[in-house]
Order: C-alpha cells, then structure tokens, then sequence
C-alpha cells in the first residue's frame, strides 16, 4: 500500500488533506480512486490508514480509518556521516541507507573527497538528496524521514560529535590488520533508543591523520569485516549489521 507524509498542519484524527507533489501522484500518476485506501505518516511518529473520500482541484482529501501500531524505525538512531563521493552514488546512500533505517545523513567534506559542493550548488543538491529521502521513507514504510544535514568539515563535525556517547569511524587500516571487534564491542554497549555516530570516507578512506584525530575525540576505529568495501557499500553493511543485532538476533534491545 502507498505510504504518503502528510505535514501535521494538514491531518487530523478524522481527516487528511493531501496537496502538492502527493496529490498529483495519486492522481495522475497511481490514478486512485475515491475509496482507494491509502496509509499517511505525519514525519513525527505516527501514521494512519485512510481512504481517499474526494478529489478538490489539485488536493486530495482522505477520511483517517485507524491508526496504524507497527513500528518500523530503528531501535537505535544511527547518524551517518559520509564523506563526499563522486557522481550520483550519495543519491543511492541516501536512498539505500533510508530503506536501512538511517536516521540523519550528514555529508562531510573529507581529505579524500575529489567531489566539492561549491557553495552555488550545495542548495540544490541537499534538495534532490532530501526529495530522495523522502520517497525512499515512504517505499520501506518508515513513520519518519531522515534529516539531510549540511556538510560538515572535519572541525565541525569533531564539535558535533562531542553530543554522542557512541561514535565509530570505519577505517580500512583497522580492517587490514584484521581488528575486528570494536564495531561488535561498541553495539553491544548500546540500549534502546541511543544514537550512534558513524563515519565513513569517500572512495580511498579515511586518512590516517583524520582517523588519529577522530580517535584523540572519542570516535572508536572499526573495521567492518575483512573486505575492504566501497563507499557507497560500507553505510548499507553498517545499518544491516545494527538491524541484524538489535532486530534479528535478540528481537528487542535492553529497555
């Protein structure tokens, strides 16, 4: 069933009206009908099925059925901070690593990154990346969309990481020498509900001088497994290995 994120302003627990870019989709492009039941999240923790009661020009209003008691988010809330790749791969790091249960993405403006976001066009790329978002939240079903945060230098996101408990960097020289349990070590710390810092280079790394200062402010070195992955591979290994703990192996994390 077709998922849709209604702002609050336009929902209530008897109504939904839907406008925009939605009401256009489930118009022209679903070509649903009055009666047609659709589900509506409102990106603050609920959603709801609905069935869709008229059409009004260019909006779609829709009648609230029930609300919906399946909780698909993460139990932790996973930050990635990917370091800037080429071309179109953050597009799918952001649109694979939502379907994962991502909760922010913060892109950062690595040594490595051959990739800059000059000032003229960072607006237009954060736009596409959180429309992506978006989309990708309503396909898996999440009740809130990620948040795309601006990119961050290695200073800033130093100051940014003094907020969280449990920070790691993914870092190719851990993998190489085969240590591999402080990834493993760090998640087994965590509890329901505890955010978790997670960084990851462009294509080519981290280097070993951001690794050390990273390191010198709390952030655990972590190789993940002994294959040395790609960029746009590493964030999705990450959030399926915190899935496959939290949600798989023990069903439910420690309250």
């Amino acid at each position: 069933m077709q998922r849709y994120f209604v702002p609050r302003d336009q929902m209530d627990q008897q109504r939904v009206r839907i406008s925009g870019d939605d009401a256009r989709h489930i118009q022209k492009v679903m070509r649903m009908k009055v009666s047609d039941q659709i589900e509506c999240a409102d990106n603050q923790g609920e959603a709801f099925l609905c069935a869709i009661e008229h059409f009004e020009d260019d909006l779609v209003y829709a009648t609230v059925l029930q609300k919906l008691t399946t909780n698909p988010e993460l139990p932790i809330h996973v930050t990635i901070v990917q370091g800037i790749p080429k071309a179109e791969k953050f597009d799918t790091i952001v649109q694979k690593g939502t379907e994962c249960g991502a909760d922010r993405f913060i892109p950062f403006q690595a040594n490595r990154s051959i990739a800059l976001w000059k000032k003229g066009k960072q607006e237009k790329k954060l736009t596409r990346l959180r429309k992506i978002c978006k989309e990708a939240a309503e396909q898996s079903h999440r009740l809130l969309v990620p948040e795309i945060y601006d990119p961050m230098t290695l200073d800033q996101l130093i100051t940014y990481g003094d907020q969280f408990t449990y920070k790691m960097v993914a870092f190719e020289e851990t993998a190489k020498v085969g240590a591999q349990s402080g990834f493993p070590t760090l998640i087994k710390k965590m509890s329901k509900d505890d955010p978790l810092l997670a960084v990851i280079g462009p294509e080519g790394g981290i280097t070993t001088e951001e690794a050390a200062q990273l390191q010198e402010h709390g952030f655990v070195l972590c190789g993940l497994g002994p294959r040395i992955l790609r960029t746009e591979t590493a964030a999705l290994y990450l959030l399926s290995a915190v899935s496959y703990h939290f949600e798989l192996l023990h069903g439910e994390v420690d309250e």
